[in-house]
């Protein structure tokens, strides 16, 4: 009998911990033949690892072994001598010994050059191939941006005391309500999926003050644009206690802030691969929903078409915070009533309005968020006022007949924020596997 004691050590060194070995040491490293230059009697052999590519060379009579054994995309481990080379990447290389080939790829050719450092190829060409295509150095450096925002997101909220929490995504009922609602049959009886965790993570603010979320969301809308997903994740919080909505913005700078410092610490490799310059998010301005389309007209001569709606105008917004606040980001307060969500608290002082937000980033939508209705009684007008049904939403209602806190929250598209923050003009180059309209596979 055997007993696990905990996470092995393995003989194989990481590029970090080889760049903090000697010069002549002896070496053993793993990792994918991520390109092979073969100069005749000496060859670059590229591995591709997790933090990135590694330099081997291989030199006749030097190493035990054949370079034609090894093919782009085989998996080895090898054993050489590091070295330092400016040239190289991380300006290390190692000379090859010997190699044990742990496996071998199928096909000679690969669908897509991904050894090369920008790919050449359409979006559907890399979607069709997405998990070959993200092995490119610059495709894969995304998602680790994508991740460290993720990680922001988390680590800020859990440093401000909230609670994590994983909530259901089918339902009876949709927070959001509307048309736009994938419907399925659960055992007989019809349901949906959930386009927001926002009853539930109303309901826990009841039970912890603060809660966050970071899931899948969906939404059956026939868009098929540049900024539209019908599954994408939503990175969700709601806290108890507020003064205002005013609150909720704050904190949402202070994860922003946060996660900047973060990237500029920890991904500071994957920054420089893809040429990002960070925005500044020292203070991000916030102003009424009425008066920035007002502001936004008379500056570019912009005739507004609808005065309920924001997104004709977001791109023009995003040039005027540009340029007369110096920002990236624009909070625009004050959303009609008619536009926000049954939940969304009235603004007392002009009830058209509601206490409710949308954060723009370079001119897009990555935000919705506000004060929400905490009254039971006030809750059960708007829903009359709306004329809406109660039905199906009894455990929610239910929860605030027994006493909640003035609270608020927002969701944010992480999808729409990794795309704006890398200057990608299209949602899906920053998800993973995307779904809309014509891909669900």
């Amino acid at each position: 009998m055997e007993y696990q004691t905990g996470v092995k050590k393995k003989d194989t060194l990481e590029i970090t911990e080889l760049l903090n070995a000697k010069t002549g040491e002896a070496v053993k490293v793993n990792g994918a033949v991520h390109t092979i230059r073969d100069m005749g009697t000496v060859a670059f052999v590229i591995l591709r690892k997790r933090e990135g590519l590694l330099q081997c060379v291989y030199e006749e009579g030097s190493a035990t072994f054949d370079l034609k054994e090894i093919k782009e995309a085989s998996t080895l481990e090898v054993e050489g001598v590091l070295e330092q080379n400016e040239k190289a990447p991380n300006g290390i290389e190692i000379r090859m010994k010997k190699v044990k080939i742990l496996s071998q790829p199928e096909d000679e050719m690969m669908p897509l050059a991904i050894s090369k450092w920008k790919l050449n190829t359409s979006l559907e060409a890399k979607l069709n191939y997405r998990s070959i295509s993200l092995r490119n150095i610059r495709e894969r450096a995304k998602f680790r941006i994508q991740e460290g925002l993720t990680r922001a997101f988390r680590d800020f909220l859990y440093s401000q005391e909230f609670t994590e929490i994983h909530t259901p995504k089918i339902g009876a009922k949709s927070a959001e309500g509307g048309a736009n609602l994938f419907k399925l049959e659960y055992f007989h009886r019809p349901a949906v999926l959930q386009q927001s965790p926002q009853f539930y993570k109303q309901m826990m603010v009841g039970v912890f003050d603060r809660v966050f979320e970071t899931a899948p969301v969906f939404r059956a809308e026939k868009h098929n644009t540049k900024r539209h997903l019908n599954e994408y994740t939503s990175l969700d919080f709601e806290m108890g206690y507020i003064d205002g909505f005013e609150d909720i913005m704050g904190m949402e700078t202070g994860f922003l802030q946060y996660a900047m410092e973060l990237l500029k610490k920890d991904y500071a490799r994957e920054l420089k691969i893809l040429n990002v310059e960070l925005p500044k998010v020292d203070q991000i301005p916030a102003v009424k929903f009425s008066e920035i389309k007002e502001l936004v007209a008379e500056k570019y001569n912009h005739k507004m078409r609808n005065p309920f709606d924001l997104e004709p105008e977001e791109v023009l917004i995003g040039k005027y915070a540009k340029e007369e606040w110096d920002s990236d980001f624009v909070f625009v307060t004050h959303y009609p009533s008619k536009k926000r969500p049954f939940y969304a608290m009235d603004d007392p002082e002009d009830p058209k309005y509601t206490l409710s937000f949308d954060l723009l980033f370079r001119g897009l939508e990555i935000t919705t968020g506000g004060q929400r209705i905490h009254d039971y009684q006030t809750l059960l007008k708007k829903i009359e006022a709306r004329g809406m049904t109660t039905e199906g939403m009894d455990q929610y209602l239910a929860t605030f007949k027994h006493g909640m806190p003035p609270h608020g929250g927002l969701g944010i598209g992480l999808e729409r924020l990794t795309m704006q923050l890398l200057g990608e003009d299209n949602v899906r180059e920053t998800t993973l596997f995307p779904r809309d309209l014509s891909r669900l596979e």
